[in-house]
């Protein structure tokens, strides 16, 4: 039986909102007071998103967690291999946590945005492959 749309157990309903976060990510940077560091953190949690689509893909239960590094290892560890530009997701962790809250991080530069929108597209397309075209 097919999980409900909107149901936590459909990795389609993930990717969807995967899909949603990278649409944000890429808002036009030069409209009036958009941070950098929150269109990098959309970016994060759009990758974060495909990952988890992929685990319930997957059957591979998962924690609430942020770390796209250790999310990709349950992956690897579930008998899948993730190829390397998936991998380079890792690097979009810091934006999680750190880099939301004012102060604590130096300010995000236009080269780090570009490489973070770079990676999570590689990441959502990949995660879209790997769930497929379910209905």
């Amino acid at each position: 039986m097919a999980p409900e749309r909107g149901s936590p157990d459909d990795p389609r309903e993930w990717l969807n909102r995967a899909k949603s976060n990278l649409v944000r990510a890429k808002a036009d940077i030069r409209l009036s007071g958009v941070y950098l560091e929150d269109l990098c953190f959309d970016a994060q949690q759009a990758a974060e998103k495909a990952i988890k689509a992929v685990l319930l893909h997957l059957a591979i239960r998962f924690p609430y967690v942020h770390d796209l590094t250790a999310l990709l290892a349950l992956i690897e560890q579930g008998g899948t291999s993730v190829p390397e530009p998936v991998r380079e997701a890792g690097r979009l962790t810091r934006f999680a946590v750190v880099t939301r809250y004012p102060g604590i991080a130096e300010p995000v530069t236009r080269e780090e945005y570009d490489r973070a929108i770079a990676i999570t597209e590689v990441v959502v397309h990949w995660a879209d492959s790997m769930v497929g075209r379910q209905s």
